[in-house]
């Protein structure tokens, strides 16, 4: 931002042309389309002229509307009601707590009923007015995959001339605007809550804070980089138990409640006007002048160049060269970073004036700054895209949570949930052997679940998936693999048939879903697809003591196949303990290569799932388990991995999957690939045996003397074996069992750890327990 005249001018949000394009950062509109799982409520808050549009695929969905105290309000939206929210038919938690914070009434709560309709229904607000929205669908219909509507709600704003910011989180104390290339100093109360807010995207924006009572004594107690690095273990802190930023006498001053950029600085300074100068631009306004312009009535002292947060700033070390790299800000017009202030502190805030590199993709914008009042409550949360350019939304808490908060405050976010890596009464090792000589449960309900449903369906996944569908009878499922044309794997996961034209599939990634969408419009088929999202919660119960546990609480209709029926991956419906109890999905898989199950069932049941589960199994040494166990379980059941054993690049042999694989199926897509690499592998997916506890990470390189061979992909230290293991990608030379080679260490060569090459699994290899 040097003094000089514009001529024109550019940016990258919205920008596209055949030499460059940016898919991630779209035009930003206002308008915003959800999707609602079966069962699902979600809240608009409108404003005067704000459109709602819906688009209902099946019988209906339901709207409520209130003002600010609660009262119902549908006079707003020119709706009149016809009937009362049928809480059994909607997952209403949110919507009743809500209504109990205002005063308003939770029983017999109004809606209107939205009918199907070939055109979307548009709404127009003549006020301000909460608008709910919901799904409903009765937990029969979701257990069994019979539902058939689908809800599409688009929120745009009325048209103004402000900036779009995103809602706000909470009570606002206070909030203003820093605009591009200044810098705003301002006071937070311990227990509130600060938000710093990118309003059009790829905007830097550098932060530092001062304990209050610190500057009163005449010292500058400050956030250091240094400091919180060493304490946080990583580059910076992040929402989960990692969270907070710290000063020199590792003292903690604020911590970070919500983040949906994720890519920051901690390493460089402030810009600082020897900088511009170096580069050709002496008189470039400056961060660190802006900093201490703005410090100078809170008796800071000024420096030249200030050590700073820098947020959105997206930078990294290469590991190679170690040096700082830096790119285009990662952050999306709305994104933000809040924390919660531990210390009186006096904070300043810039919007950094750099336009002469892609830091700020290259056109400084302002930064927008809340304040919450401590009562405020704001989860924590990270962002979740399921594609670059898909909307985002931030984690939430998993139905389970209310039973495994208490227990543990080690989550990590595992798509757009929270999940638990381990719980403080066993540990990890406590958990992993639990889940070998008893029995676990494990919240696993950040899979993806859809149903796919219609004449055409089976035609679909016969041409989407590896395994011969044609062949599975109902009440059966398959682990399978989803393949692009090169073979390599998109998805696995396990298909469930729970009709002659009714299937239910399980899976790791948005990405399955969009497959199924395009092979059915491209081959013109008579199906439906529907993303369950969030509605179909998921509980693993795991160990050689599963079945006895559920032989104590599942009761099945004589018309579907009961608990001692089901096989390996045989599928039924079930109910909590008897004919009325609550419905679920029980299936006879998992991912630990154990005698295991897995229940499906509504987030409404949830709880009572877990509970009943709990107090059946006390005798039987029922545990909680978190993630790390179960990395360990299935690395040694040599089970694959997105990421580890299957990536881009890899096809279903060479990530070990080739079992999965029928070559015998006349047709789907990938076959040729597959078959032609069939025929000539160039690479296998083996196992080693380490002579040590060392854990080899990811990505090392395996060494027959001084040429590598082959990959890590996964490893840990086996606890029933003693000593560590690895799954590598070998080259098929050397890949016999029995090979000694090396997993190199420190640059690959500094360090070796030796073992021999062997079959995977490690234990149980013709999977007896899964199978008993």
């Amino acid at each position: 931002m040097a003094q000089y005249a514009i001529l024109r001018e550019f940016e990258n949000v919205g920008f596209s042309c055949p030499g460059r394009a940016f898919p991630g950062f779209p035009k930003l509109t206002g308008a915003k389309v959800h999707v609602l799982s079966p069962r699902a409520g979600r809240r608009f808050d409108l404003a005067t002229g704000d459109l709602l549009s819906l688009t209902v695929e099946g019988d209906f969905a339901e709207i409520a509307g209130f003002d600010a105290q609660g009262v119902p309000g549908f006079a707003s939206l020119a709706l009149t009601p016809n009937g009362n929210l049928d809480t059994s038919r909607c997952d209403c938690g949110e919507i009743l707590g809500w209504l109990n914070a205002r005063g308003g009434r939770t029983t017999g709560v109004a809606i209107a009923r939205i009918n199907h309709s070939e055109e979307p229904i548009v709404l127009r607000a003549t006020g301000s007015v909460t608008v709910w929205v919901f799904h409903p669908s009765s937990i029969h219909e979701l257990v069994s995959g019979s539902h058939e509507t689908q809800v599409h709600v688009t929120h745009q704003p009325a048209a103004n001339s402000g900036r779009i910011l995103p809602p706000a989180l909470g009570d606002v104390r206070e909030e203003f605007t820093v605009t591009r290339g200044t810098a705003t100093a301002y006071r937070v109360r311990e227990g509130e809550y600060l938000q710093i807010i990118d309003i059009d995207g790829q905007q830097c924006s550098d932060f530092t804070a001062f304990r209050s009572d610190g500057l009163e004594a005449g010292q500058e107690w400050m956030i250091d980089s240094t400091a919180t690095r060493s304490m946080v273990r990583r580059a910076y802190p992040g929402p989960g138990l990692l969270d907070k930023f710290y000063d020199a006498e590792m003292r903690p001053l604020l911590n970070v409640v919500q983040d949906t950029c994720g890519r920051h600085d901690t390493l460089g300074l402030a810009c600082t006007a020897r900088g511009y100068e170096d580069r050709g631009f002496p008189g470039h306004v400056n961060c660190s002048d802006n900093i201490s312009g703005v410090l100078a009535p809170y008796g800071v002292r000024r420096r030249s160049a200030w050590p700073a947060i820098n947020f959105f700033w997206n930078t990294w070390v290469d590991p190679g060269s170690h040096h700082i790299m830096t790119e285009e800000s990662h952050s999306r017009p709305g994104d933000h970073v809040t924390m919660r202030a531990m210390e009186d502190l006096v904070c300043v805030s810039t919007a950094c004036p750099d336009d002469i590199d892609p830091i700020n993709g290259w056109n400084p914008t302002d930064v927008h700054v809340r304040i919450y009042r401590p009562d405020t409550p704001i989860r924590r949360a990270v962002a979740w895209r399921e594609k670059e350019d898909a909307p985002m939304s931030i984690s939430q808490p998993s139905a389970f949570q209310d039973r495994l908060e208490p227990m543990t405050r080690h989550f990590a976010p595992a798509r757009d949930l929270w999940v638990p890596v381990n719980f403080a009464a066993t540990g990890t090792l406590g958990e992993y052997w639990a889940c070998r000589d008893a029995v676990t449960v494990q919240d696993m309900s950040s899979l993806r679940k859809y149903d796919i449903v219609g004449p055409d369906a089976e035609a679909l996944l016969q041409q989407a998936t590896t395994r011969n569908v044609g062949k599975m009878a109902v009440w059966r499922g398959s682990y399978t693999l989803m393949c692009d044309e090169a073979g390599t794997v998109i998805d696995d996961g396990t298909l469930f048939r729970l009709g002659p034209d009714l299937f239910r599939w399980c899976c790791g990634a948005e990405e399955s879903g969009r497959v199924l969408e395009s092979l059915a419009e491209k081959m013109g088929l008579q199906v439906r697809i529907h993303a369950l999202g969030s509605a179909m919660p998921s509980l693993a119960i795991q160990g050689p003591k599963s079945r006895d546990l559920l032989k104590r609480i599942v009761f099945t209709q004589p018309h579907v196949p009961d608990l001692e029926q089901l096989k390996w991956f045989g599928v039924t419906v079930g109910r909590l303990n008897d004919r009325e109890g609550a419905p679920f999905m029980l299936s006879r898989s998992g991912y630990t290569g154990e005698l295991g199950y897995e229940i499906f069932c509504a987030r409404a049941d949830a709880l009572a799932i877990w509970d009943a589960a709990m107090e059946a199994g006390e005798d039987l040494g029922v545990t909680p388990m978190g993630t790390e166990a179960l990395g360990i379980i299935r690395i040694e059941a040599g089970l694959a991995a997105a990421g580890a054993e299957f990536a881009p690049g890899i096809d279903a042999f060479e990530a070990g999957l080739g079992f999965a694989v029928d070559l015998n199926k006349p047709a789907f897509t990938g076959r040729e690939a597959l078959l032609r690499n069939s025929e000539s592998p160039r690479r296998v997916l083996k196992g080693m045996l380490l002579a040590s506890s060392d854990v080899p990470h990811h990505g090392s390189p395996v060494l027959d003397g001084e040429r590598q061979v082959g990959i890590v992909t996964s490893a840990t230290r086996s606890p029933s074996l003693g000593h560590s293991i690895a799954i590598v990608r070998l080259g098929v030379e050397h890949s016999d069992n029995g090979r000694r080679l090396d997993i190199g260490q420190m640059d690959g060569r500094m360090k070796r750890l030796g073992g021999s090459v062997t079959d995977i699994p490690f234990i149980d290899p013709q999977r007896k327990r899964a199978r008993a």
